[in-house]
């Protein structure tokens, strides 16, 4: 979040009333550190630790498709390798769609409450799909359930809104460090179960998977209904929302995320597809593709916060702007090893690509707060009052937070898109790294010319 341009002196109210029904808090001050140490801190901690395993859940639910595929040979389900990059992009785009509403949905009906309904609906896709997941059955039916998969995307949004209004504002970046990455986790967490399931029981027993995830999603639901917590203070803001449209960088900081989280989620949903298409010879069998298709996705996550460190210690756009030439050289190794037909150049290449848009996560949300400082800044050096342009720098970041996350996954739709269009074109994804290397050069340009060519007003953000 935006840090202050000035310290305001913490609050020193009465200590906080019993809670109403419902487990609501009424009274919730983390910057007062008397209350903090004293009962914040417990409180905060035990929510952010279910609020972190529902938001695991629901990633690994968004990406069931991901894995599902791979259970779905050709000649058993008649469905080619366009028809499946079709299947993980429905998810993908749903789940884009449901991040705003489900940012809202916080304030309105409360985090514990909200993460209670948002953990239940993950019974619906999973429970679907074990229905109609055999041999014979429609690929319209599959194509309708595994977008209900993309309500696993919407949890990210309701999290991350959720635990900013438990913590204060020294400890935020660490909060949701810790919630983002261990939401993030749950992409290669799922298919490490796949390839589980795949190496024991075997390609015709896919619904072992959403078994093992039922009761899990049961877990999370009922532990947020008996240890989490609402907290009144937290408010929508839809004015921000609205007034963040406005606001140039909104677009420009949704553009660079795009690239980001878009790559990372986008190559998290298609890489064994790309493996068992790009190599066939290699990966004859769904098992041998997900051998590989989960250490991207776990080092990108895992990488998630070095991307933030660095961009506290050089600048987030410094380390952006170079993040990304570096992506679309790694993008360059993995066009240039499906030229020569190299495997291990093409896993190298993928691989850099999985940590480099881990990375790029975590320099293009620290610009966020960044921006809108240096706004607030400028504001004060031209005679502002300080106080209000703090106000205002953290109600626009918080607003263009939830932009951003929301058309950012709509990256990982453009990613599959690309490598379906290229497969059913020119049975290869060539076209499509081409592409990416295009759009990150774009994003290099971008983030030069906005955040710091010197004559820019944001120079150095």
């Amino acid at each position: 979040m935006a840090a202050p341009t000035r310290t305001a002196p913490p609050t020193t109210s009465a200590p906080p009333g019993p809670p109403r029904g419902g487990r609501w808090i009424d009274d919730w001050r983390p910057e007062d550190p008397q209350f903090w140490e004293g009962t914040g801190k417990r409180v905060a901690r035990r929510n952010l630790f279910f609020s972190v395993f529902s938001e695991h859940v629901g990633f690994s639910i968004w990406s069931l498709w991901s894995v599902v595929v791979l259970f779905l040979p050709e000649p058993v389900f008649g469905i080619d390798p366009a028809g499946k990059f079709l299947l993980t992009t429905l998810p993908t785009a749903l789940g884009a769609f449901v991040r705003l509403p489900y940012t809202f949905a916080v304030a309105k009906f409360g985090g514990r409450n909200w993460t209670i309904v948002s953990a239940a609906l993950l019974l619906v896709p999973t429970v679907a799909t074990a229905v109609v997941l055999e041999p014979g059955v429609s690929y319209t039916t599959l194509l309708v359930v595994s977008c209900l998969a993309g309500v696993g995307g919407g949890n990210f949004a309701s999290s991350m809104a959720n635990i900013n209004a438990f913590y204060p504002d020294r400890l935020k970046g660490w909060a949701l460090g810790l919630n983002a990455g261990g939401g993030n986790l749950g992409v290669p967490v799922i298919q490490l179960v796949g390839l589980l399931v795949l190496a024991t029981a075997g390609v015709e027993h896919p619904r072992i998977v959403l078994l093992v995830y039922v009761p899990l999603i049961v877990v999370a639901a009922v532990g947020a209904a008996l240890l989490m917590d609402n907290l009144t203070t937290a408010r929508n803001q839809p004015r921000a929302m609205r007034e963040a449209m406005r606001e140039p960088h909104t677009y420009v900081m949704a553009f660079l995320y795009i690239g980001t989280f878009g790559s990372f989620i986008g190559f998290g949903f298609a890489f064994g597809q790309v493996l068992q298409n790009q190599f066939a010879q290699d990966f004859a069998t769904p098992l041998a593709a997900a051998s590989l298709t989960w250490l991207g996705p776990l080092l990108g996550s895992l990488i998630r916060p070095l991307g933030g460190s660095l961009a506290d210690r050089f600048g987030g756009a410094r380390i952006t702007f170079w993040n990304f030439i570096a992506m679309a050289a790694g993008a360059a190794v993995v066009f240039t090893a499906s030229q020569v037909g190299s495997l291990p150049l093409f896993v190298v290449g993928f691989v850099l690509l999985f940590v480099l848009s881990g990375v790029g996560n975590g320099s293009t949300y620290k610009m966020i707060p960044a921006v809108f400082r240096t706004q607030a800044q400028q504001a004060v050096a031209a005679g502002g009052d300080g106080a209000a342009a703090d106000r205002h720098a953290l109600r626009m970041s918080g607003a263009l937070i939830g932009i951003a996350g929301a058309v950012g996954a709509f990256g990982g739709v453009l990613v599959n898109l690309a490598f379906r269009q290229s497969f059913l074109t020119t049975g290869s994804g060539d076209a499509a790294y081409l592409v990416f290397i295009a759009f990150y050069a774009v994003c290099v340009v971008v983030t030069w010319a906005v955040y710091l060519r010197p004559t820019s007003r944001m120079a150095g953000v």
